[in-house]
């Protein structure tokens, strides 16, 4: 499809995807949604690519959900069927299964801004870029698993003061208290995105899927014997796989292996 709120680019093993609305701070519409899954998908699909990035065009990243054309649009009452945030898209699970993503946040992530990236695989943020989940302060709740997000990276103290104030914090201290990676100068916030997608990408992208998958299922199991079983019925699959062998022989040879 062609794209009117993103710009997709494939650059060596890496695609990258902008939100490009910079008039309006990236504000996030239903379009938008429809977009970026579509272009993640691609990504996905895409045997070259190992990572994606992705990050905002302009001064902003995503400035939260654009008002008139969601919010007022509902009490409007035109016809919003199946323009939900998600939009009958398990947003999470899509992310959890897709090639690892990078949000490099250049400038302010609000509300369904930062929301959406919550359960990407890695955050790098400006130090100067205003993150909040203001969900109260226009009376809606957190959205697309953001409460257990924002528990498993603040911590629940860090979390709930974030959520129910609805405050402003910038990625300087969202680097400190977790919400965020990295927090790195403005201009460095591709550049240092783009060094972790290389880094993720050179490795195999089933591996990297299985990785991801079990961080997934196992980062809140409390049973650390089902942990282990899903471990072992993976790593059984792992030794069975092409790349297994392939990094093997390049260790044994004192080669890089090519997985790509």
């Amino acid at each position: 499809m062609s794209y009117e709120q993103i710009t997709y680019e494939a650059d060596g093993a890496v695609a990258i995807l902008t939100l490009n609305r910079p008039e309006k701070l990236n504000a996030w519409t239903y379009t938008m949604r429809k977009e970026m899954h579509d272009a993640i998908s691609r990504a996905n699909a895409d045997a070259a690519i190992g990572a994606i990035i992705v990050t905002g065009a302009g001064r902003g990243f995503c400035a939260g959900a654009d008002m008139d054309a969601t919010f007022k649009a509902r009490i409007s009452g035109d016809d919003v069927a199946g323009k939900d945030v998600a939009g009958g898209i398990d947003w999470v699970a899509f992310v959890r299964e897709s090639k690892p993503l990078i949000a490099a946040v250049n400038g302010a992530a609000v509300g369904v801004g930062l929301s959406q990236i919550l359960s990407f695989d890695v955050i790098v943020a400006a130090k100067s870029a205003k993150l909040a989940v203001p969900f109260v302060k226009v009376g809606v709740v957190p959205e697309l698993a953001s409460s257990h997000f924002l528990v498993q990276r603040m911590g629940f103290g860090r979390a709930s003061e974030f959520a129910l104030t609805g405050r402003f914090m910038l990625g300087e201290e969202a680097a400190t208290v977790g919400l965020v990676d990295r927090a790195v100068e403005q201009d460095k916030v591709l550049d240092t995105a783009r060094e972790i997608a290389d880094a993720i990408a050179a490795n195999p992208d089933r591996h990297l899927r299985w990785a991801k998958h079990l961080l997934s299922q196992n980062g809140s199991e409390t049973d650390l014997s089902l942990v282990q079983r899903r471990e072992q019925d993976l790593l059984a699959e792992a030794y069975e796989s092409p790349e297994h062998k392939e990094a093997v022989d390049a260790f044994l040879n004192k080669r890089k292996p090519v997985f790509r």
